[in-house]
């Protein structure tokens, strides 16, 4: 009996260590912060800081990994609507912890116009709260964040539908752009 309550307890310890170690990505930053910064290269090893998008609209999206199915449903829609994004004056780039070699792959199957950046060390994607750690395996979670020409997160988005995730980062920027000229 004693040794079935080690185990039991023993079982219990490493579940906990385990929900610990998904739980260090860290806070999520929210809407009226400022972004955190970042300097990572792209697909093709132009380094891209947070500076770089001062003065323009920044959608900011983590996602797991490339040439996923809802990886790549995400970055075409970003790509099919980016005429829209550009025109309310928003950038897009994508983040993963996926390497430049895998981007650069990843892009030109899709022509993807964006930069894609690659967050292999994770600790961009650990200080924007979206680190999945599960020990030897880790990944973004799938969240955007709506960046403001400021640097100030406008928006979270934690429940990505990857179909329709671009349509409504349209509308809110729409909504946002309206709410600003008032």
């Amino acid at each position: 009996m004693l040794m079935k309550w080690l185990i039991l307890f023993g079982l219990a310890g490493a579940l906990s260590l385990l929900l610990m170690r998904i739980a260090l990505a860290g806070d999520t930053p929210k809407a009226g912060q400022a972004a955190p910064d970042f300097n990572l290269p792209d697909q093709n090893g132009k380094l891209h800081k947070l500076k770089d998008y001062t003065g323009t609209w920044l959608v900011l999206y983590f996602y797991p990994k490339d040439d996923t199915p809802g990886c790549t449903q995400e970055a075409c829609a970003f790509r099919d609507d980016l005429v829209q994004l550009t025109a309310l004056g928003a950038k897009v780039v994508g983040v993963s912890l996926d390497d430049s070699s895998s981007h650069a792959a990843f892009a030109q199957k899709y022509h993807l116009p964006f930069p894609l950046l690659a967050g292999k060390d994770s600790d961009v994607a650990a200080h924007y709260g979206v680190l999945l750690n599960l020990g030897i395996y880790k990944v973004a979670k799938r969240y955007t964040f709506l960046i403001n020409p400021q640097g100030i997160i406008s928006k979270v988005y934690d429940s990505v539908e990857t179909s329709r995730h671009s349509r409504e980062i349209i509308e809110d920027l729409k909504l946002l752009k309206e709410v600003q000229k008032h």
